[in-house]
């Protein structure tokens, strides 16, 4: 299960260079993972959420340059999927609908349901911003890292971890074997990158090692897909949809560990045409939906059936699966992590 983690909300001061001097929100990343922070701001009962903003570990990044008073402010981060295991969450009780890619959705404060193109619900945190114009907040990890600095270095070790590489104690303190993997990563893919340009490629090529725990379908085509995922296991079979995959990013249908059961997923664009599919049929609609399969018609209960593509894990925790405009063509790529 995501593992929902303590936020620290701290005031303006902190030892970080860089930060923007007019009215702003700041999120700064005392964390040893690379995070997407989405923010809300309620306003007359009408939420502004916006996200979502790329952070790397040490960073402090102007989540929203605009003036902060007169409207109660929330936030919602999650660990990048370039990081093994399960997904990390940061928030809190208060609920927000969200897409996947970057988006900016204006919704009614304490609506049951999100739109149906790709929102879902997410708990966000408040932001006790103490009537001020601007305000920085830190998110922090448990046990806590004392610094950004020491945040960056534990951030870099976890990326070269996540990269295979073997390294010291995740404490934002240099070490012989850190120091070596470093170099070495340096010498053979980032000879003269700075620190920031380091942690993003460090980033990019962890997805190439490293599969989140879960299911996880990423867009490498140029349109948004809409992706259902259906499921069989203790005699149920049910279908649940549509997640958004924006282009050139990745939407987690599951974040927890994989089961025995067998997954079966159906894409489309938001034209209709489909992008994967197979012959496992279940029932859909083109609302948002929850189904489960009976042995009567989709037709005679009002809905529509499709045919769902078979996606096993092999006994692995996780799976990423990248589509685009060739997926129909060619062989689903699968990446399982063990």
């Amino acid at each position: 299960m995501t593992r929902l983690c303590r936020i620290l909300l701290a005031a303006a001061g902190l030892a970080a260079t860089g930060l923007p001097a007019h009215a702003t929100l700041t999120l700064c990343n005392r964390t040893s993972y690379v995070l997407e922070a989405a923010t809300s701001a309620l306003d007359g009962g009408v939420a502004e959420v916006k996200g979502w903003t790329r952070i790397a570990p040490g960073d402090c990044v102007a989540a929203r340059p605009e003036s902060l008073k007169g409207r109660a402010w929330f936030v919602h981060a999650r660990s990048s999927i370039a990081h093994g295991g399960p997904a990390r969450a940061w928030g809190g009780k208060h609920l927000f609908c969200v897409r996947n890619g970057n988006f900016s959705l204006k919704r009614p404060a304490g609506k049951a349901t999100c739109p149906i193109d790709g929102g879902f619900p997410l708990g966000f945190a408040a932001i006790d911003i103490k009537g001020h114009f601007s305000w920085t907040t830190a998110l922090d990890e448990s046990p806590p890292l004392p610094t950004l600095q020491a945040a960056q270095l534990a951030g870099v070790k976890r990326l070269l971890r996540d990269n295979g590489y073997k390294v010291g104690p995740l404490d934002g303190k240099p070490d012989k074997a850190t120091g070596a993997a470093l170099a070495d990563f340096r010498k053979k893919f980032a000879p003269e990158a700075d620190n920031a340009q380091l942690i993003a490629i460090l980033e990019k090529r962890a997805r190439l090692h490293v599969t989140p725990a879960g299911l996880t379908v990423c867009n490498d085509g140029k349109v948004p897909l809409l992706v259902a995922l259906g499921q069989t296991g203790h005699g149920k079979k049910v279908a649940r949809g549509w997640w958004t995959a924006a282009p050139d990013a990745c939407a987690q249908l599951q974040t927890v560990p994989l089961g025995t059961d067998i997954m079966y997923l159906l894409a489309r664009t938001r034209k209709g045409e489909t992008v994967l599919s197979g012959p496992q049929a279940f029932c859909i609609t083109d609302a948002a939906f929850e189904i489960q399969y009976e042995q009567a018609r989709c037709s005679d209960r009002g809905y529509s059936q499709a045919g769902f593509a078979k996606v096993e894990a092999h006994g692995s925790s996780g799976v990423v699966l990248h589509l685009g405009a060739a997926a129909m063509q060619r062989p689903v790529q699968a990446e399982m992590l063990k």
